[in-house]
């Protein structure tokens, strides 16, 4: 027992001694609102962060699927443009309360679910979080055999030692173990220090983008058929087809809208994470999604077909007994890539993973060792083979969004119409019974029925979209998901705080801090249940409206 004790108290992160067993389960350093020397990131920062973020393979080809529906190329890039402008507002209003309170997506979301009640919203975040970190990863380790390959064409040709039933060989099992290697170092950085690493990724990925695109007009003496090439698909169906794509492009940053509070907590001020934001994803994606249509139309002249992954097609460029200029250049492009797939999984899931392993386990966990675990699991779960799956995973990926729109709609109808911007973040570290969220035993039933709601309203058609017949209406509906599952829950949430009232709700919009904080401070209970004592003494003697 005294060595179990042991190994518990070193896996310990630093707490007040004195500190109860619940206080132990809701607080730790990186729960608490961001210090003012580390709210560093201003306004080019954020603008950085999307134009490094979208510069990954996975935005490059988001518009294959649109044209192989049966778009032409403007009808998909409209789509990408609608798609991330209609999104982005969802993703600033909900960064809003981390950008003004400092606080990350699992703290923000206990005034909306409660202190305990938050619980499941982030574990199924940072679940999502660690498989994401897999698949990006698997992603990113065919970037490195490309860059391998331009280095060492022998690296091509490794002999296979891996069993059948692993699902991949040796070669690419060792891609994608560098490219996992390659990603530690940046996890153990604090989040408010890494906006260098997107500065300087911002000023790489996009010259290597755009040397690849000049590369491949110039093989192919033009840009190429596809630009020229017209719809096949008329009316309604052309409609519809539009509205799934737009779709696709929403669903693709539901993850993002979710944990929108993790970075913006580190702003220097509120509107740093406002406007930046709000103009720079729906430009920068379209922008590479531009580029990855052209790249592809010049592909299709040069090989005969459209070949939309760039990886893919740099591939083709050393099949094709390659001069030293082309496999430099193959080099340059594919370190280029390396570099977006690093950062895209560092922002999109590693801090996202460490900062809701945290809350799930704060006594022994913060960001950075939640990043690790992230990593670990992206490793254990074998991405390949999700991969190969696709049908399935992809499938599931999109009634993923119907579960996070679900929980935006109740945060941010939370946030901007029921306490219209009145915080009291003292209360936010407290399981006092009158405390502002602690509701019933640290679960909010009303956000908990508004979540359900939401996602009530998708699953006929999420049936239907796995191979089972429903009618038509359903599957329209589901088609809509994000947009069905976030408004539902939104009304659900607003009528029954208004059948059920509860602490602290108001008229009168004003983001103001009621308890004081930072002039709170933690101390423990005289009872068993860790309070924060605010400037307003006990939780109870707040102001309530």
């Amino acid at each position: 027992m005294g060595i179990v004790r042991m190994v518990i108290e070193q896996l310990e992160l630093p707490h007040d001694p004195n500190s109860s067993l619940a206080q132990q389960l809701i607080t730790n350093d990186d729960l608490l609102p961001v210090e003012p020397e580390k709210r560093t990131w201003r306004g080019y920062n954020y603008v950085a962060f999307w134009v490094a973020d979208m510069f990954n393979v996975n935005t490059w080809m988001i518009v294959s699927s649109m044209i192989q529906l049966g778009m032409s190329w403007w009808h998909a890039w409209i789509c990408v443009w609608l798609g991330y402008s209609l999104v982005t507002p969802f993703l600033v209003l909900n960064a809003r309360p981390g950008a003004v309170f400092h606080i990350t997506f699992p703290v923000v979301n206990r005034t909306s679910f409660g202190i305990f009640g938050s619980l499941w919203c982030v574990f199924n975040r940072g679940a999502m979080a660690c498989i994401w970190y897999g698949v990006q990863s698997s992603i990113g380790g065919t970037c490195v055999l490309v860059m391998l390959r331009a280095i060492w064409p022998s690296v091509n040709n490794i002999p296979n030692s891996m069993p059948a039933s692993s699902g991949t060989n040796t070669r690419d099992f060792m891609c994608f173990f560098l490219f996992w290697l390659i990603s530690l170092p940046l996890i153990w950085f604090p989040v408010h220090s890494i906006r260098h690493f997107f500065v300087a990724k911002m000023i790489v990925t996009p010259i290597a983008a755009m040397m690849f695109l000049v590369w491949c007009i110039v093989k192919a003496h033009g840009i190429g058929p596809i630009i020229r090439q017209p719809s096949t698909i008329q009316g309604s169906s052309l409609a519809w087809a539009m509205v799934v794509s737009l779709m696709s492009c929403i669903s693709n940053s539901a993850t993002l809208v979710t944990n929108a509070p993790d970075f913006a907590s580190r702003a220097r001020t509120p509107a740093a994470a406002l406007y930046p934001q709000l103009f720079a994803i729906p430009l920068t994606c379209s922008f590479v999604c531009l580029i990855g249509i052209l790249v592809s139309s010049s592909s299709q002249a040069i090989y005969g077909e459209a070949i939309w992954s760039p990886i893919d097609l740099l591939n083709k460029f050393l099949d094709d007994n390659p001069s030293h200029a082309t496999r430099l250049g193959v080099w340059f492009i594919s370190a280029s890539f390396i570099i977006a797939q690093v950062r895209t999984n560092i922002s999109a899931n590693s801090v996202s993973a460490g900062c809701d392993l945290t809350a799930l386990l704060p006594r022994f966990i913060n960001i950075r060792r939640g990043g690790y675990v992230a990593a670990v699991v992206g490793l254990c779960i074998c991405p390949w083979n999700l991969l190969k799956s696709s049908n399935s995973f992809t499938s599931y990926l999109s009634a993923y969004s119907v579960f996070l729109s679900s929980i935006a709609g109740v945060m941010v109808t939370e946030y901007y119409v029921i306490r219209r911007g009145h915080y009291n973040v003292a209360d936010l570290y407290t399981t006092n019974s009158g405390a502002w969220y602690w509701y019933t035993y640290g679960v909010n039933f009303r956000a908990y029925a508004a979540y359900v709601a939401g996602i009530l309203i998708n699953v006929v058609g999420f049936v239907g979209a796995t191979g089972h017949e429903v009618p038509l209406v359903a599957t329209r509906i589901y088609e809509l998901a994000f947009f069905t599952g976030f408004s539902v829950s939104s009304i659900v949430y607003y009528v029954l705080n208004r059948l059920f009232p509860i602490i602290g709700a108001t008229e009168k919009f004003e983001e103001v801090d009621v308890s004081g904080y930072p002039a709170t401070r933690l101390r423990q209970s005289d009872g068993e249940d860790g309070a924060v004592e605010s400037g307003y003494g006990t939780p109870e003697e707040s102001p309530k409206r």
